[in-house]
């Protein structure tokens, strides 16, 4: 008996050892391992897919003015009706993700928003165009929170402002193709071919990032009761950090929205005078944002997070300063500036909201997805007023109240987050 009872004992415990050694393990994705590429290119693609169709007709308005005979004012609600749209999505495709999964929502909504790319050349009227648009927009809404959430799962937090970096720089060039392509195509082929162009690569990208995105591991299903969601709302929302992360969202969005919407204008008018189709190249800087966004990680590696969004708003104030001279090149270099500020905060941001939520972060995300283009709607329209009323230096008074905005929560931030260093030795006591 005594031995049996002794063996027994040695074998629950080599057992447990086994499991525990088990458990700490991290089978989390991480950059050099198994599945890391695959996964940051999967949605590296998705990012380009979503941005290249959401914006596919921002830079074809006046062929689409001309082609149904409406006002600029009219044409332009196929922006924001996409726009629109998202925001208004994002979070009840969150709480969908968040029951049926990060990589199945965006897979649908992917397939949604593609197959709606491919009907919107045939749309035969301006309001035609717009409900599509409008439909579109409504399911890009399940990429952004989704794929936010999803790394989150799935990366070690170490990794993860890096992957989300490079989510966000496949933003960047689907927002640069979005506008860039369609110009150059519309020119020769008119804006119904521009925008089938741009369905096809996202179809290209869709079935691409559906074979490439390994299936997760360490999602659990939550629940879809409407009380539950608004429980997890109002927890994220009365928390300040996250607070702070998406009024700061939204500011950075603003500057970015107001500047872009503008800058065609001060670019038609003397002492520039640019012909159209240069200006649309312009966009061409978001390549900046592509790698400031994929290398975020590297700089709050060296910097820390709050760092990081002071370099962020520095560099994005010395864009604004520069645009201000009648230089071309000073003005390039500005936006250039510009470009990589703002996507390097935004990446910072994003990736921060992720780190921050332990509990449904994919409202969180959404949450911050909504501030995003709030902040883009208010900087294009209050960027065009300020414009009107002060010319080019009006818009970027603007920007640099935004900017100035980033810098005082972040100030805020540490504090806090001194207060509270100082704070925990003494409960310990």
């Amino acid at each position: 008996m005594p031995s049996a009872s002794t063996g027994a004992s040695t074998t629950v415990g080599a057992t447990s050892s086994v499991r525990s050694s088990t458990a700490a393990v991290d089978s989390r994705l991480t950059p050099g391992g198994p599945g890391y590429r695959r996964m940051s290119f999967a949605l590296f693609l998705a990012g380009v897919a979503t941005f290249a169709l959401l914006y596919s007709t921002q830079a074809l308005l006046p062929l689409v003015s001309t082609d149904f005979g409406v006002s600029a004012s009219e044409a332009s609600w196929t922006v924001s009706a996409a726009t629109g749209a998202l925001a208004l999505f994002v979070l009840p495709m969150s709480a969908l993700s968040e029951r049926f999964g990060r990589r199945t929502l965006m897979t649908a909504s992917l397939a949604v928003a593609v197959t709606v790319g491919l009907l919107v050349p045939f749309a035969p009227s301006i309001g035609a165009l717009v409900a599509l648009r409008a439909v579109q927009g409504a399911a890009l809404a399940g990429l952004p929170a989704s794929a936010t959430a999803y790394l989150a799962e799935e990366v070690r937090p170490k990794a993860l402002i890096t992957a989300i970096g490079l989510f966000v720089a496949g933003n960047s060039v689907g927002g640069m193709s979005g506008r860039v392509i369609t110009g150059w195509v519309a020119q020769e082929w008119g804006w119904r071919v521009a925008v089938a162009t741009i369905g096809i690569i996202a179809v290209a990208c869709a079935v691409a990032f559906r074979m490439l995105l390994p299936a997760p591991k360490h999602f659990t299903p939550g629940s879809l009761r409407p009380r539950v969601l608004a429980r997890t709302v109002r927890d994220h929302l009365a928390n300040p950090l996250l607070r702070w992360l998406y009024a700061i969202g939204a500011l950075f969005m603003m500057v970015f929205g107001g500047v872009y919407t503008v800058i065609g204008y001060r670019l038609t008018e003397a002492p520039f005078s640019l012909p159209q189709g240069i200006i649309g190249s312009i966009f061409l800087v978001y390549l900046v944002g592509t790698v400031s966004a994929s290398t975020a990680g590297r700089l709050v590696a060296r910097l820390g997070r709050r760092g990081s969004l002071y370099l962020a708003g520095g560099t994005t104030t010395a864009g604004l300063l520069l645009s201000l001279v009648d230089s071309l090149p000073l003005v390039l270099l500005g936006l250039v500036l510009i470009t990589a500020g703002f996507f390097a905060g935004h990446a910072v941001a994003s990736s921060s909201v992720s780190h921050t939520a332990k509990q449904g972060r994919a409202q969180a995300s959404a949450l911050y997805q909504s501030a995003y283009y709030i902040g883009s709607s208010a900087g294009s329209t209050l960027g065009a007023v300020a414009f009107h009323a002060g010319g080019w230096a009006g818009t970027v008074a603007l920007g640099l109240f935004a900017v100035l905005g980033v810098v005082t929560i972040t100030l805020l931030g540490s504090h806090a987050a001194r207060a509270q260093a100082r704070h925990e030795p003494a409960l310990a006591h």
